[in-house]
């Protein structure tokens, strides 16, 4: 008797994730085995591929915030469909950051020490304590969206039903959300922007940089997930409407961004400064400049600042999407450029006149594998809440929005 085993695209996907989510583990185990060493970073280079992909999961992240702050604290609530989507991504970015940091600390056994040993002048240990909170102000947010798996539904109905119930408190978490993740969304341009010894990095405008793009980044990915998932299954169904609005406002954040990249990178050529002149120069003319150039001003900027101002091709679902995959793209091709370009100066303060020398860097194999898991993690994950918990469906969220709102007005129980 033959077995004729059909495999449907759904479970090629997930296998396919898996399969890099279980390569991405054995590189993590064989990080905290053998230590540091089987990377290629170095003490002159200490911030590689990981902290790319933290940098970049947090920031595309933040489109949570964005619409969450929107439809609870501006009133808009038509976008709130769009905002259950966001927060799930939200949620999922958060948590890869926090898998790439376990493998960069180097002791991942020491990870509480910040919450418990308060080092009040440090910004890292700022944006550690707020990436904490509001992590857990995103398993807050998140909670009504678990609570529509049909299996928790069906075992444990009083749990998802007040599960369900934490929609009461979504103004509060809001505006908990939009502080925390405001102030460390700067806060990790700041980390950089206060080091004095990196001058390439130090300058003020670093934090105005960072959140500005992470806003742009958050909604680019939220409203790209959304249309790509309802392209691919019957399980999404999104307001066409509502994601084209967002678009156009991504298209406007974006100008602003371009003006203060612009002068931010204008600034540095008006004098010589040791270690910030050699820096420009590696980023605009140096082993950066393509990445720079053409990954994250050309495509990362200005094409997906066009398409998305032009109406014609901001209509056209296909050139949306091309447009917001390229904000996505661009927002990883900053963070890179702006970790790297810091690093790889080495500037020496010995007595006499200031030496200037380069580092290199190029992620090691194992870096390569663990970064890739992560992603694929991220991927399955939101894969999962796609098919199974409904957070790309717009209608009924509107219609759960509208439920939420008359339980709320009923009075309670003598």
């Amino acid at each position: 008797m033959k077995l004729h085993l059909k495999l449907s695209p759904w479970l090629a996907w997930a296998i396919g994730l898996a399969a890099v989510i279980a390569a991405g583990v054995g590189a993590g185990i064989i990080v905290f085995w053998k230590g540091l060493s089987v990377t290629n970073l170095t003490d002159l280079v200490p911030w590689g591929l990981w902290i790319t992909i933290d940098l970049s999961s947090i920031a595309v992240s933040a489109g949570a915030f964005s619409l969450c702050a929107a439809v609870y604290l501006l009133g808009l609530k038509h976008y709130q469909p769009v905002a259950r989507t966001a927060t799930f991504i939200g949620l999922i970015g958060y948590t890869m950051a926090l898998l790439t940091l376990l493998l960069d600390i180097g002791r991942p056994d020491r990870f509480w020490h910040a919450v418990v040993y308060w080092n009040k002048h440090s910004l890292l240990w700022e944006v550690t304590m707020c990436i904490t909170l509001y992590l857990t102000v995103l398993i807050l947010e998140c909670m009504p969206i678990f609570a529509q798996f049909e299996w928790l539904k069906k075992r444990w109905p009083k749990l998802a039903g007040k599960m369900s119930h934490v929609h009461h408190y979504a103004p509060y978490l809001a505006v908990a959300g939009l502080g925390l993740s405001m102030l460390h969304q700067s806060s990790l341009g700041a980390v950089y922007g206060v080091l004095k010894a990196r001058p390439y990095w130090y300058r003020p405008d670093l934090s105005v940089l960072f959140i500005i793009l992470a806003i742009a980044g958050g909604m680019a990915l939220t409203v790209f997930a959304s249309m790509l998932s309802a392209r691919l299954t019957r399980r999404a169904s999104v307001d066409d409407s509502l994601l084209e609005r967002i678009a156009y406002f991504i298209g406007w954040t974006l100008v602003l961004y371009l003006y203060f990249r612009f002068w931010d990178t204008l600034s540095m050529t008006y004098t010589y400064q040791p270690g910030r002149t050699e820096g420009l120069r590696l980023l605009t003319a140096g082993p950066l400049s393509f990445n720079f150039w053409v990954g994250e001003i050309l495509l990362g900027i200005v094409t997906p600042m066009l398409l998305l101002l032009y109406r014609p091709t901001r209509m056209s679902q296909l050139w949306r999407m091309v447009a917001l995959a390229l904000v996505v793209g661009g927002v990883v091709a900053y963070r890179w450029d702006t970790n790297l370009s810091g690093l790889m100066i080495v500037l020496s303060y010995l007595p006499g006149e200031p030496i200037v020398g380069y580092a290199h860097y190029f992620p090691s194999l194992i870096e390569v594998l663990s970064g890739a898991g992560v992603v694929g993690y991220g991927l399955l994950a939101f894969s999962l809440g796609v098919r199974y918990l409904k957070v790309v469906d717009h209608s009924l969220t509107v219609e759960e929005h509208e439920n939420w709102k008359v339980e709320a007005k009923k009075p309670a129980p003598a």
